[in-house]
């Protein structure tokens, strides 16, 4: 089934034309991902399919009555809401179900509003539902509910903005970058929620394990022409390889037919005959082919930094710590040449306080950095660079440096530099404010590696950055002979460029791990494992032991609730608060004098399954309260 067709789509800001008649689709339960170099019109075309741009020409049609949701990279939410109030305004039905019963449950002594609430949300199922959302947001992070938007960092509303798509349950969902400031436990669990749900999805990311264990498809945009691979990521590394191999020989067949056909050319022919002059327009044609050239740059580069001294960077018992929040806790390191450290942990757990540290942009509350007095540091921050007005490309690079310094004597210029990273001498002339957002990373990269660091800090460098341009740095990286450490929650970019991890636990907790974060994900699933067998041994062990009714007492000591259980233990509090207003309300009915033997009779029987129902819920929920207290 056809969910969205594009037809023959085309794009231009002037005399930059983007793209031209694109024309592809996407049919339901695909899960298809779209990459091309920034600045290619990526962001163009989701703006399209979302309506917030229209193309020069041609059209993009979706099925009729289709629910689509869009993440977009910068979400656009109204700050004085809440994040329940900013859910709750969604369009979905069984959304507004759920908020009607909330607020029923708030106002329970209407009996007549609740019981329609009530009802309301039998007949959608809303149930389940209500289940689903509220483990979405436990697992994004967004247990506050009451938060308002405009107090949230740039990734909770991103997380917020996800939850929102997510919750909508779209038939067809449509991201731009959706890893983006997510740690990497939230990426992880992403990927199972789109492996597991039967979802469609089209999407922009330069994950490239996302593309790998999610998607089923993949349209690459290259050289203004459309490219379809039917797989996963390794599909289309295997796929394009071969393709641009065919292309180069077609490409050596048709500079060889240009030569023949230039020599004809020459000799001037005198008559134009019909099929000389069909020749003579086929001759531009071949022209154009044999003329093409590809643009891809493999970086093999001597680099001819500055002489490293034998001190490099220690940290001596340095401790940092905010209100109620403990960063570093007399922590000690000593690195040494050619290091290569990556970080990794949650958000908010201190790795840019680490960084900023270690380059003395913050001071630790107590301990000393003792940097090298050959130490030049290259720092790329999440901030990124401000630009000035009016300024071109090739001037931002120079204000920085003008050559790198190479082996033997030889040097690649700031240009060179330009042209590696994928800004060809053209657009090194044009102003900056022409570029995209991801083209202005790439830039801001070249201003930190044109300075010559021995000592290179990358802050989330993958952000933002096409799957070419990663490959192009990756490809640097591998050649820098200096000091690297890497934050970052590309996985694929961190296996390829590690050696060993700085694990940030949080309060205060950094673990030293020797291997990249395929080794680290490993050993972690091992000893999640080991731990869930013996806590499974234990709990068979106890249960031989305590027999009796209120063994939960033992059972439960030193156990921490699940999702589920604080789901469970919330419910049963607004359950018993109902159940003692329907108790009220049966007394009350007791005190009417002219009640019959059998109207006595029921309201007996109902009675008593309500003081039932209140007992052992109550019982549950002193269970529940002493796992609570432990």
């Amino acid at each position: 089934m056809n969910l969205l067709t594009v037809e023959n789509i085309s794009k231009a800001y002037g005399e930059l034309v983007l793209f031209n008649d694109l024309s592809f689709g996407v049919n339901k339960d695909q899960k298809i991902a779209f990459i091309a170099k920034n600045g290619t019109g990526k962001t163009s075309i989701l703006n399209m399919l979302s309506g917030k741009d229209t193309p020069d020409t041609g059209q993009i049609n979706y099925r009729n009555g289709i629910r689509v949701s869009f993440l977009e990279q910068e979400p656009d939410l109204a700050p004085d809401l809440t994040i329940e109030e900013t859910i709750f305004a969604s369009d979905n039905e069984i959304l507004r179900v759920i908020e009607n019963y909330e607020k029923a449950l708030e106002n329970s002594e209407d009996a007549d509003t609740y019981q329609s609430a009530f009802e309301a949300m039998e007949r959608f199922n809303a149930w389940d539902f209500e289940t689903q959302y509220k483990q979405i947001l436990f697992k994004l992070k967004l247990e506050d509910l009451n938060v308002k938007v405009g107090k949230l960092s740039g990734g909770q509303k991103k997380r917020l903005a996800l939850a929102n798509a997510l919750i909508n349950q779209p038939e067809l969902l449509i991201l731009d970058e959706p890893t983006n400031h997510l740690d990497l436990e939230m990426i992880e669990w992403l990927e199972e929620y789109f492996a597991k749900e039967n979802m469609t999805l089209f999407m922009v990311t330069h994950d490239r394990y996302f593309l790998e264990r999610v998607c089923t498809e993949i349209i690459e945009l290259e050289n203004g022409q459309l490219y379809p691979y039917k797989g996963n990521y390794s599909y289309y590394l295997e796929k394009k390889e071969a393709r641009i191999e065919q292309e180069a020989v077609e490409q050596h067949k048709t500079k060889r037919l240009f030569k023949k056909e230039l020599t004809w050319m020459r000799r001037q022919p005198k008559a134009r005959t019909t099929k000389s002059k069909s020749r003579i327009s086929d001759f531009q044609e071949i022209k154009e082919k044999a003329s093409k050239r590809r643009n891809d740059h493999e970086i093999e580069l001597e680099i001819n930094m500055q002489r490293v001294g034998s001190k490099i960077l220690e940290m001596h018992k340095i401790s940092k710590s905010y209100p109620d929040k403990p960063i570093l806790d007399k922590f000690e390191y000593t690195f040494v040449k050619g290091e290569r450290v990556g970080i990794i942990g949650k958000n908010g757990t201190g790795k840019s306080t680490f960084l900023n540290i270690l380059t003395g942009m913050d001071q630790p509350d107590s301990g000393k950095v003792v940097v090298g007095d050959t130490i030049k540091f290259g720092y790329y921050t999440q901030k990124g660079i401000q630009i000035k007005p009016g300024q071109k490309v090739i001037e931002v690079i120079r204000e920085f440096g003008d050559f790198i310094p190479l082996a033997k004597g030889r040097q690649i210029s700031a240009q060179q530099l330009l042209e590696r990273f994928l800004f060809d001498r053209k657009k090194q002339y044009d102003f900056v404010d022409k570029l995209s957002g991801g083209e202005r990373k790439r830039l801001y990269l070249c201003t930190v590696l044109i300075q010559n660091p021995n000592f290179l800090i990358l802050d989330e460098p993958t952000n933002d950055l096409d799957i070419i341009t990663l490959n192009v740095l990756e490809s640097f990286l591998l050649d820098f002979p200096g000091c690297l450490i890497v934050v970052s929650h590309d996985r694929y970019f961190m296996d390829k460029i590690v050696d060993h991890l700085f694990v940030f636990r949080g309060n205060a907790v950094i673990e030293d791990f020797p291997g990249n974060y395929s080794d680290y994900r490993a050993y972690e699933d091992s000893t999640a494992l080991e731990i869930k067998a013996e806590k499974l041994k234990t709990k068979e062990e106890t249960k031989e032991i305590n027999s009796n009714k209120n063994s939960w007492k033992t059972e439960n000591k030193g156990k921490q609730l699940s999702y589920l259980e604080q789901k469970e233990y919330k419910q049963l509090e607004k359950d018993i608060q109902k159940l003692e207003f329907k108790k009220g309300e049966i007394e009350q009915q007791f005190l009417i004098g002219d009640l019959s033997g059998d109207d006595i009779a029921k309201l007996s029987i109902a009675l008593k399954e309500i003081v039932d129902g209140i007992e052992s819920k109550t019982e549950r929920w002193f269970a529940l309260s002493a796992i609570l207290e432990n």
